[in-house]
C-alpha cells in the first residue's frame, strides 16, 4: 500500500513546477510565501477489491502575499484557475500517478479563501483538496 509520506513528498514535487511558488512536504517553521504546503487530511480503506486501493486526501494550503495588496488577490487567482500556466490543479495533475506511488489522483476543489497570520503580517491564504487513489 501506498506511503503517505511518499504521497506527499511526490505531491510537493509536482507543485514544485511552478517557477514562482515554495512547495513544501511538511510544515515549514518559517514559511516564506508564495508556499504551497502539503498537509493530510483523511484515508478510506478498502474503497475497492478488498485492500486493492485505498483513497486518501490531502489537503494543499496555499499561502501568497500580504492580504493588503491587490497583487496577493491577482496572484490567488491565478494559482486558481483550472489552466495555466501557474494553475496549481495542472501542476498537481501533471504525473497523476505520482511517480508511481498512486493508481491517480484529482484536484476535486479549491476553498477557503481567508487571511492567515504568519509572524507579524496578515497573508492571503486558500485550500485546495486532492483526492489520491492508491
Amino acid at each position: 500500500m501506498a506511503s503517505i509520506t511518499n504521497l506527499r513528498t511526490a505531491l510537493a514535487e509536482n507543485m514544485a513546477g511552478i517557477d514562482s511558488l515554495r512547495t513544501a512536504a511538511i510544515i515549514p517553521e518559517d514559511p516564506k510565501p508564495p508556499v504551497a504546503v502539503v498537509t493530510f487530511d483523511r484515508v478510506d480503506f478498502d474503497t475497492s477489491m478488498g485492500r486493492g486501493l485505498d483513497e486518501y486526501t490531502f489537503r494543499i494550503v496555499l499561502v501568497v502575499g500580504r492580504v493588503d495588496t491587490r497583487g496577493s488577490q491577482n496572484e490567488l487567482d491565478n494559482f486558481l484557475s483550472g489552466s495555466g500556466a501557474n494553475s496549481l490543479k495542472t501542476a498537481i495533475e501533471r504525473d497523476k500517478t505520482l511517480g508511481g506511488e498512486a493508481n491517480s489522483l484529482r484536484v476535486t476543489a479549491g476553498e477557503n479563501i481567508r487571511e492567515v497570520v504568519i509572524g507579524e503580517s496578515t497573508y492571503l491564504a486558500t485550500d485546495f483538496v486532492v483526492t489520491v487513489y492508491a
